[in-house]
């Protein structure tokens, strides 16, 4: 664990929350510089997506996640590393943050292993590397990871993004984790909010088919998160000032109660 007493807020960014009206990078580097200690960790899928078409690269999803070939991690790792991670690298800092791009692969800091031939290289995490993440932020900077992981001896991985932000926040014990998407939080049949969902209720809405797709990676993260302490929640990143609300105490999204 860092020196310092000052635990830090993990925020999930995915494309489907930077419109034009999201305020999100706006949040994170107004949080930055009132002296937050922030770790923000994106996805890509949209732009990958492009990228795979425009290189006649098949996409290709396996029980919801990318399966990825040689070719297709080429493309992966340019999109997420070269592309979107720059992009929002330089965001931040021009709104005056202080902000640092890395992925798994530096400093061996997500360490992934493949785990099912049919996804080829995608990989699940086997450990994060705390203490270098926290080094970062002790450093000053806002640590904006990439989800690319590191299978030794050299073999960069793809690995979900929900899943790498709720093992970064496990990992340093984070004060909070956030995942900022395009719906209000956790919504349940009738399409109404649910302030607060623990194991048994989303085991029961997984159950019944209410939680699918891309929200169950969100919530199997925020219960990992949540088993160290970590206060885990869902809220709507494209409502502007979100962040910022939820650093005000206001009760925005789901919490997810460990």
């Amino acid at each position: 664990m860092t020196n310092s007493t000052k635990r830090a807020t993990v925020i999930k960014i995915g494309g489907s929350t930077l419109g034009s009206e999201d305020t999100s990078l706006q949040d994170v580097a107004a949080l930055h510089r009132a002296g937050e200690r922030v770790v923000v960790v994106h996805g890509g899928g949209a732009m990958i997506t492009d990228w795979l078409k425009k290189m006649a690269i098949d996409s290709v999803f396996v029980d919801g996640l990318r399966s990825t070939n040689e070719a297709a991690l080429e493309v992966v790792v340019g999109v997420l590393r070269g592309v979107v991670n720059a992009q929002l690298v330089g965001e931040i800092v021009a709104l005056g943050g202080r902000a640092i791009g890395v992925c798994g692969v530096d400093g061996g800091c997500v360490r992934a292993e493949r785990y099912d031939d049919r996804l080829g290289y995608v990989g699940r995490v086997t450990s994060v590397d705390g203490p270098f993440i926290e080094g970062l932020l002790d450093a000053g900077f806002v640590p904006v990871i990439a989800p690319i992981g590191f299978e030794a001896p050299n073999q960069p991985l793809n690995i979900n993004a929900d899943t790498v932000a709720g093992e970064v926040a496990r990992a340093i014990h984070a004060d909070s984790l956030t995942f900022l998407t395009d719906v209000d939080g956790l919504l349940d049949a009738s399409k109404t909010l649910m302030p607060e969902v623990d194991a048994a209720r989303a085991a029961a809405l997984r159950a019944e088919g209410t939680l699918s797709g891309g929200m169950i990676p969100k919530i199997d993260a925020c219960f990992r998160a949540a088993e160290v302490g970590v206060r885990a929640l869902i809220a709507n990143g494209t409502t502007p000032g979100t962040l910022r609300r939820i650093a005000a105490g206001e009760s925005v999204g789901t919490r997810i109660k460990g």
